[in-house]
């Protein structure tokens, strides 16, 4: 006779980072996957941010994140990944170092109108060796470029996944999280057969 183990399965929790410029949907993104009650720290934006915030592209945006976007989202039985979404203005950035401490991943969302505020969180990621993602959000369901003319104008490598996506969108988000843990994956084990065991 078999006996069936009653242990429970404890799976593992994997930090990814949400990261973009600003207005790009990584609240949005965030919101849209978590299984919890996503942590928003949304505030208004005010005459304060005249002068400071680039609202270019944006100009109806009225909110913005000015500490993080918490959520949770599980995978398989075995993995549960907790997102953190970053503040995407100039002037929060010195949280980002903070954030991506033990990231596994991150997605960088991108903005087909407003590519240029992808290069940052690009550098930040690639200076630090986290393996990454380009989420392609199309706002409104319109896909202004392939993934192949983003990668050229982001001048990604090869193997950096790029995916098209809708972020109000439970399972495109999910894709894109997938893309990063596929990048993830794919960065350990050219790291191990560089290296050896």
């Amino acid at each position: 006779m078999v006996s069936v183990s009653s242990e429970p399965v404890m799976p593992t929790a994997l930090k990814i980072l949400i990261a973009g410029g600003f207005g790009v949907g990584k609240t949005t993104m965030v919101g849209s996957v978590s299984e919890v009650s996503p942590l928003e720290t949304e505030e208004r934006i005010t005459t304060a941010s005249v002068g400071v915030d680039d609202l270019a592209g944006v100009e109806r945006k009225i909110s913005t994140t000015v500490a993080m976007d918490f959520g949770r989202i599980t995978i398989s039985p075995e993995l549960v990944l907790y997102l953190f979404g970053t503040p995407g203005q100039d002037r929060f950035w010195f949280m980002w170092d903070d954030l991506s401490t033990g990231a596994l991943g991150a997605v960088v969302l991108a903005d087909t109108r407003r590519l240029d505020a992808s290069f940052a969180s690009i550098d930040f990621f690639e200076a630090r060796e986290i393996p990454f993602a380009v989420g392609v959000n199309c706002f409104n369901g319109r896909r202004e470029a392939t993934v192949e003319q983003v990668r050229q104008a982001l001048d990604l490598d090869v193997s950096t996944p790029v995916v098209l996506c809708d972020v109000r969108d439970r399972g495109s988000s999910k894709t894109v999280l997938l893309a990063v843990l596929e990048a993830a994956r794919a960065q350990a084990a050219a790291r191990l057969a560089t290296t050896g065991p």
